[in-house]
């Protein structure tokens, strides 16, 4: 399955874990682990898939779209432009739907963006889609603690 990267921006992207390996080494992070010891696997950085999809000069927001589970997250583009990943790869095969296939989203340390907006639901599993805009997206994720704090449970079961 393809990782769609649309919206805004001035070459949409439509590309497999084949390409997103084939990317260059500094596009590269040969071992999410090093980033966060919680997670596994390689992955392309943000930035560099950024630079392939040229956003527009409007582009403020990354919608990240997880199909799987109708999950969808909004976040601030610049808070999370050079810091965050997409996992693709685990064990030199694709990622498997347990570690979040087809695409795992990851901003490692996400507290550190300082922005409410970005919380550990932003870590998304089951991406398809990445999709810039000038505004903020469609965005599921709870508001209130208590269901904030089931979902995270129901994702430790899955995990």
């Amino acid at each position: 399955m393809p990782l769609l990267l649309t919206g805004s921006v001035a070459n949409p992207l439509s590309l497999s874990a084949a390409d997103l390996a084939a990317l260059p080494a500094a596009a590269q992070i040969a071992d999410v682990s090093r980033l966060d010891p919680k997670r596994a696997g390689r992955a392309v950085k943000l930035s560099a898939l950024l630079e392939l999809a040229q956003p527009n000069a409007d582009a403020q927001y990354l919608t990240l779209h997880a199909d799987r589970d109708d999950f969808h997250a909004s976040l601030p583009l610049a808070a999370i432009r050079d810091r965050a990943v997409v996992i693709y790869e685990l064990n030199a095969a694709p990622l498997p739907e347990k570690a979040g296939s087809p695409y795992r989203f990851l901003i490692p340390d996400h507290a550190a963006c300082h922005t409410a907006e970005i919380d550990d639901c932003a870590n998304v599993k089951y991406v398809a889609r990445l999709e810039l805009s000038a505004t903020r997206g469609h965005d599921n994720r709870p508001l209130e603690d208590q269901a904030h704090e089931e979902l995270h449970r129901r994702q430790a079961e899955q995990s």
